[in-house]
């Protein structure tokens, strides 16, 4: 009998041994109450809802959960779900917890925030920005997800114009960088420059990704390394529910000439599949180094025998380098797409060369895009042709600027800042020439080319 206790003693020991505390010394002032709190990590699949991982526990009043785990975990704490996940001190993302644990070890968690409820900081969103709601309903997947708009600068004091709408994928990374989890858009500012400069404006509407479901909501078909599937009824939700509710609150002009949408990587996949699938729904589709990868084959068998209206308006832009066959996968959609009935004047490939897949570089873009997008349908801004006809490099640029052209004809230049001020002026004499940008104040600037053929090309850059 002293055997057996001394044994059921030993293994009690050993199990207690391994067991690991993790105790929430402080939560969000804005926690709603009683609000369960689970953990999710490397050691429970990423459940977000554990029944068996939501802390139960109290230590002096503090939450708390005893797990049997050992060595190198991540983790996040969650209220239930992805949309609920904890964020920084801004409200933004946060990465992965880190913890090498030991036996008997306690770990003390304070919980900054709520994605879903915000932060203590504003970030860099302008007022034009703000949250139609932290977790709005998306029947068609049984989620919520929190949506983001960003409105024209004349709304408020034009209550009879009525506005182009643009759909946006990852909403997080669009407005605030204190959202966002490698760098912001900065949708809303480049949206105020161009109104500033002549620009009828848009509504923005950003959708934020869903996290760990992002890759099934942003793919119809599924990859068998990485998930997806989710896309059709992602899609269904955009068109059928959120678009409804958008025309419905605010003043939009509704016509696929004047809806678009648009997003990068992923979101690029299924911004281009929304746009093929409800032609009726999106005239304009703004696709930045897309992800046409994660299901090519599928997407490619799918558009076979596909018929698109001629007016719809695609642009592609991604850097020649971001890997081996970017650029090849672009230019094989935009000629399904010209075999599909797309006029080809209104399909438009940018490579460039020091583009990366990054958020720096699709802000940088997105200007060029947007403008481009509408200038069919938009003559209040002077856009370069469709041919690429001036490149500026670096962008955004500290002191000297090239302006490369295809003419090595000599051809005059004017620089103007957004008021339209002409600041500098000139004659190009090459192919590519270079211009002293150094006295110039941090901002945005427009640039315009005449050739002597009497064409008139102009562009955007950035001043750091």
């Amino acid at each position: 009998m002293k055997i057996k206790i001394l044994l059921v003693f030993i293994l009690a020991s050993l199990a207690g041994f391994s067991q690991v505390t993790f105790r929430v010394i402080s939560l969000p002032s804005n926690t709603p109450t009683s609000a369960p709190i689970y953990i999710a990590g490397s050691f429970n699949n990423w459940n977000p809802a554990s029944a068996i991982h939501q802390l139960q526990d109290l230590i002096d009043g503090d939450p708390a959960i005893t797990l049997d785990i050992s060595g190198s975990i991540t983790c996040k704490f969650t209220r239930g779900s992805w949309e609920t996940v904890e964020g920084n001190a801004n409200g933004g993302f946060l990465p992965d917890r880190q913890f090498t644990v030991n036996s008997g070890d306690t770990v003390l968690i304070g919980i900054q925030s709520w994605e879903d409820l915000g932060g203590t900081s504003t970030g860099t969103a302008l007022p034009s920005v703000s949250m139609i709601s932290s977790a709005f309903n998306i029947p068609e997947l049984n989620r919520t997800r929190r949506i983001w708009v960003c409105l024209p600068e004349d709304y408020a004091t034009q209550p009879q114009k009525r506005y182009r709408v643009l759909y946006m994928q990852d909403g997080q990374n669009l407005f605030n960088n204190s959202l966002a989890f490698a760098g912001e858009w900065e949708v809303d500012e480049s949206m105020r420059d161009l109104f500033l400069a002549g620009d009828e404006g848009a509504i923005v509407i950003g959708i934020d990704n869903g996290g760990a479901e992002r890759l099934n909501e942003y793919s119809p078909w599924e990859n068998p390394s990485y998930g997806g599937g989710d896309g059709d009824a992602y899609v269904d939700f955009m068109r059928n529910t959120l678009k409804p509710y958008v025309d419905a609150n605010y003043r939009t002009l509704t016509e696929p000439e004047n809806t678009g949408v648009a997003g990068s990587s992923m979101g690029g996949l299924i911004s281009m599949y929304a746009a093929m699938r409800y032609p009726d729904t999106y005239g304009k589709a703004g696709i930045f180094s897309p992800a046409f990868w994660f299901a090519e084959s599928a997407m490619h068998t799918w558009m076979n025998g596909l018929i698109l209206p001629s007016s719809l308006r695609v642009y592609f832009v991604a850097g020649t380098t971001e890997s081996s066959s970017m650029i090849t996968d672009i230019n094989q959609m935009r000629n399904l797409l010209s075999y599909a009935g797309v006029s080809d004047s209104n399909l438009r490939v940018v490579p460039q060369a020091d583009g990366a897949h990054s958020e720096w570089f699709w802000n940088r873009e997105f200007p060029d895009a947007y403008t481009w997008l509408w200038d069919d349908v938009n003559t209040s801004i002077p856009v370069e042709a469709t041919k690429p006809i001036m490149k500026l490099y670096p962008n955004p640029v500290e002191s000297i600027i090239s302006i490369c052209r295809e003419s090595n004809e000599v051809a005059s230049f004017g620089i103007r800042n957004l008021t339209g001020q002409l600041l500098n002026s000139g004659w190009l004499q090459q192919t590519c020439d270079q211009i002293s940008v150094s006295g110039f104040s941090a901002g945005v600037y427009f640039i315009e080319v005449r050739e002597n053929d009497g064409s008139v090309s102009r562009n955007r850059f950035v001043v750091k």
